[in-house]
């Protein structure tokens, strides 16, 4: 690790708030990992692996770090007994042996004993979770079990922009209204296909013109390039890919009221999220719209029946509603408003932890 290296990552530690930041290799496999640890106060640290490719080293950890954050967050403001985490599997553009690296993280994961659970993300699946759980226990998502959360982070952004289009408009009708996805992965195709159920008119892009082909001809959406789709006449933008991208640039381009998206970390910065509030344009926190994905690991790890995940994740619905109250009452940006709720949720986990009681799942 180089000096510059060790600042950005103690000095961001120290400004984030986290517990632990892990680094792991094997060059057998060409295995270079990291896991972050952000909090642990309400339980085992959760969040899926990513394997991307990062322009360095630097960038990988801030990734990580970012994302461990947000889902410490994401899971307070959902009620569920976990803390946050994250790893990184760094892709070096060459071609690897899955199977080796993914239980070289396993491994890794497993020296943790238990305080970080994984589970699937960006660049991973549920046959690479089935691989990592070959080394460890301390993995969902796994085939025939948890699975693809990609339907229920969905259902979880389709309702969110249904209470955000009743606060802005006083009806959570979407019917007609335009929605311009950017990125029509797993979880956009979902996305746009129960928008088009709801009446929606859908404009769409992503670096992988086949995906937009695809929603195109299914769905009857409509194509944008992938930089054309920040600046589309819409009533919603959304984003559904990559962190970061709610940014100085973008920002003037916006000519959406709402931005409701899956995307963890949209805003580049925090200031961003200020931004969008003097633009007059409503933001729904990421980590409270997209945390469909999380809750749908209470099927596999607490045993809820599907019915109950699909509650708890329409139940995003109300939640966003109390975010955005809290935005008005108190006089402060959306964003604001959400980690006020998810600092105020882990103050009482942590009181009641300390009492010796478990909260309720």
């Amino acid at each position: 690790m180089t000096d510059k290296t060790r600042k950005v990552l103690f000095e961001l530690m120290s400004e984030m708030g986290h517990e632990q930041v892990v680094f792991s290799q094997d060059a057998s496999c060409g295995y270079r990992g990291i896991i972050a640890i952000h909090s642990t106060v309400l339980g085992p640290a959760v969040g899926g692996t990513r394997f991307w490719k990062y322009a360095s080293e630097e960038e990988a950890l801030v990734d990580a770090l970012r994302l461990s954050r947000g889902m410490t967050y994401k899971c307070a403001v959902a009620g569920l007994p976990w803390g946050g985490g994250k790893s990184i599997i760094i892709d070096d553009g060459t071609v690897k042996d899955r199977e080796k690296l993914f239980r070289a993280h396993g491994r890794f994961i497993d020296t943790l004993g238990g305080r970080y659970i994984t589970a699937e993300d960006v660049g991973t699946s549920p046959a690479d979770m089935e691989i990592i759980a070959l080394e460890t226990s301390h993995v969902g998502g796994r085939i025939g079990k948890g699975g693809d959360p990609s339907p229920l982070t969905a259902l979880g952004v389709f309702r969110s922009m249904q209470a955000s289009a009743q606060y802005r408009w006083g009806s959570d009708e979407l019917r007609n209204k335009r929605v311009a996805i950017q990125g029509c992965g797993n979880v956009g195709f979902n996305l746009a296909r129960l928008l088009h159920d709801a009446g929606a008119q859908l404009i769409l892009s992503d670096v992988d013109q086949k995906k937009v082909n695809r929603a195109v001809e299914n769905l009857g959406a409509k194509s944008a390039s992938t930089e054309g789709i920040f600046s589309v006449e819409a009533d919603i933008f959304s984003p559904c890919a990559l962190g970061g991208i709610i940014n100085d640039k973008t920002i003037p381009l916006l000519k959406a009221e709402i931005v409701c998206g899956a995307a963890n970390n949209q805003l580049l910065e925090p200031r961003h999220g200020d931004a969008l509030e003097e633009r007059g344009i409503l933001y729904a926190p990421d980590y409270v719209a997209n945390s469909g994905g999380v809750l749908s690991g209470g099927a596999e790890l607490f045993g809820w029946t599907i019915e109950r995940v699909r509650a708890e994740v329409s139940a995003i619905y109300d939640t966003l509603l109390l975010v955005f109250a809290i935005a008005k009452a108190e006089g402060i940006p959306t964003y604001k408003a959400a980690d006020r709720l998810a600092e105020r949720r882990l103050r009482e986990g942590a009181l009641r932890t300390s009492a010796g009681s478990a909260p309720e799942v």
